[in-house]
């Protein structure tokens, strides 16, 4: 993707902004428990725009959570190799009265960028962030395991109201 948007500039002389957005199925060797699952769904994307900061990303995750009702967030110092600065994502969880990770975040890094040819005062903000663990907020679900799998209580998915957004 940045490639391309790289190629395009070079070519054409011209930049122009691009969100890239897409939700992909992730693996992860970890033990289950109630807030972990081995597979799970992600939610990614990027803005590659002039002159981006810190407070855009915080911005636009933010408004992300809080249109589906998530409003109690905290964000994290992190290290992902290829962002800086990184943020692990937080969101409150009622019923099991702690801080659950919802997300990651950062800014890709400019040694990264340049190589590509992009202009200099482009920034590229990134995210992924989780569908189950917000939907367990969102739900007041405390154990991710009833959201997958064979021991789903399907008269809870069918009386479980469905999500509308403005």
């Amino acid at each position: 993707m940045l490639y391309r948007l790289a190629n395009d500039y070079k070519a054409t002389g011209v930049f122009t902004p691009k969100k890239y957005f897409s939700v992909d199925r992730v693996f992860r060797n970890e033990s289950m428990d109630n807030t972990h699952l081995c597979e799970f769904h992600q939610v990614e994307g990027l803005v590659a725009d002039r002159n981006l900061s810190l407070k855009h990303l915080i911005g636009m995750i933010k408004t992300f959570f809080e249109a589906i009702g998530i409003t109690q967030l905290r964000f994290k110092p992190a290290f992902n190799p290829y962002t800086e600065p990184s943020m692990e994502v937080f969101g409150f969880h009622p019923d099991l009265g702690k801080w659950t990770e919802i997300g990651n975040s950062g800014m890709f890094r400019p040694e990264m960028l340049a190589p590509m040819g992009l202009p200099p005062d482009v920034r590229v903000i990134a995210w992924g962030l989780s569908l189950e663990r917000p939907t367990m907020i969102k739900y007041r679900i405390r154990n991710i395991r009833d959201l997958f799998g064979h021991k789903v209580d399907l008269n809870m998915m069918k009386e479980s109201p469905l999500a509308r957004f403005p």
